[in-house]
């Protein structure tokens, strides 16, 4: 992640101006499932935060991070957001919980390389996002207020993740073949839309916190 090193910063920032926002408007939001994004945001921003500045032997840990920490709290709770918050759906957020945390296991000892495993994890947790994804989207056009989608705030989130988790999947899905020579220039234009994409996606975020209804369930 170190192609475009300026423009990862400005990817933190917005990640912090997405959480900033979010605590503006943290008591309008308490008492619904929406206090919990905010709170995701502020982890994922420091998160990031520390693994951009980070210096020295430190930084060898962040792919074993990510792999097993990082990627797996952003799934997790967005399965928790989707499916049993908006899809109100309990049974398809603790089986798609279930396999993906089995997907997450410690594989490292076994195939030797955690690029594998970052990519495994990033594939398995995309296929099964991307399944309520659609569903999300079924459910927000047969809504009878579509024709007020701006104040709903799992339109902004929905387009976002879009975007950012499926928009990026190949990436993720090819990345050790990117990494090959031939592929440097393909992997280099692939990451500039890995971070356009993730602008994007926390702009959407804090859209939802602005524009959005603060008492939607």
């Amino acid at each position: 992640m170190d192609y475009y090193p300026n423009l990862h910063s400005i990817l933190v920032a917005l990640q912090g101006i997405a959480a900033l926002i979010g605590l503006y408007y943290f008591k309008k939001l308490r008492k619904t499932h929406w206090e919990m994004f905010v709170i995701y945001l502020i982890v994922i921003f420091l998160q990031e935060l520390f693994w951009t500045f980070s210096k020295g032997s430190i930084r060898t840990f962040a792919p074993s991070y990510y792999a097993y920490i990082g990627i797996p709290i952003q799934f997790l709770f967005f399965y928790w957001l989707y499916a049993y918050n908006s899809l109100k759906n309990r049974k398809l957020y603790f089986v798609f919980t279930i396999i993906y945390l089995v997907c997450c296991i410690p594989l490292e000892p076994i195939f030797g390389k955690i690029q594998f495993i970052n990519s495994f994890n990033f594939t398995v947790g995309t296929l099964l996002l991307a399944f309520l994804v659609i569903i999300e989207f079924r459910k927000q056009i047969r809504d009878d207020k579509i024709l007020e989608f701006n104040q709903n705030k799992m339109f902004y989130v929905n387009i976002g993740v879009t975007l950012f988790y499926i928009g990026t999947y190949p990436y993720y899905a090819f990345r050790d073949l990117l990494a090959t020579e031939p592929y440097w220039s393909i992997r280099n234009n692939y990451y500039l839309y890995f971070l356009v994409a993730n602008y994007l996606m926390y702009l959407l975020f804090t859209a939802s916190f602005i524009w959005g209804k603060h008492r939607l369930k």
